[in-house]
């Protein structure tokens, strides 16, 4: 049994508004990317890494992993015109390639802080369940618009019955590629803002939590570039347990 890393960094990230994919963005003098596929190296349970990027970038990539040591990138496949269809090719390129036991890790390229602990709880939970999404507790209150009346509520949500879910996500192979080939042919779950644990519970399928953390977060904005770079530059305090 293999577990394999897809990494999806096939956007070409209009929202941070610079001139190149926010993935490509240096930091400190290393593309952003380069990070996240640090996190992935550097786990001893990772056993290959398959990119998911946009056309073109190819022969970039290939060139900082090699710059940058990461020697478990095995494959670099073209984006797809939304994230569904950049998973979806990453996925049946692994045909003939993966076993259907093996364990794809799907996780955003502009996620750069990806734990350990929370890689190899994704792994342990997906080979207990089958599948296992990062999740955490939602911790702000949260009240349902009033439909006549925009402006007021009168109904919250028990924040105890919520959870946020990111990447990484996992799966065991035999049952991701059904479910895209399904999703696909009978468009299920593939519009829009979806992604690959919306489109299995679309398809049926029941999903297990897995651990996260509040420091894995998605690069989508120049804020969240300055707090990726606060991250890198913090010392922890010794005293904190």
């Amino acid at each position: 049994m293999a577990n394999i890393a897809l990494i999806i960094a096939g956007g070409s990230g209009h929202r941070m508004q610079q001139d190149i994919p926010k993935q490509f963005i240096n930091v400190y003098d290393k593309p952003v990317l380069m990070y996240t596929l640090e996190g992935f190296q550097k786990h001893p349970q990772i056993d290959a890494i398959e990119l998911v990027c946009i056309d073109g970038w190819q022969d970039m990539v290939w060139a900082y992993a090699k710059q940058f040591n990461i020697t478990k990138l095995k494959w670099i496949v073209p984006g797809g015109e939304s994230g569904q269809e950049s998973i979806r090719n990453g996925v049946f390129n692994l045909e003939g390639k993966a076993e259907d036991d093996d364990i794809i890790i799907i996780h955003d390229g502009i996620r750069p802080l990806v734990d350990e602990m929370v890689l190899s709880d994704v792994i342990v939970v997906c080979k207990k369940h089958g599948n296992a999404v990062t999740s955490l507790p939602y911790n702000e209150q949260i009240f349902v618009v009033n439909e006549e009346d925009e402006g007021t509520t009168m109904k919250y949500i028990p924040r105890e019955t919520l959870r946020r879910v990111s990447t990484p996500q996992a799966y065991k192979f035999g049952k991701l590629d059904w479910a895209y080939h399904e999703a696909f042919e009978k468009g299920i779950g593939i519009k829009g803002s979806a992604y690959t644990n919306t489109m299995m519970v679309d398809l049926g399928e029941k999903l297990y939590f897995a651990a996260g953390s509040d420091k894995n977060i998605k690069l989508t904005t120049k804020d969240d570039l300055e707090m990726f770079k606060a991250y890198l530059k913090a010392d922890k305090d010794n005293w904190l347990k």
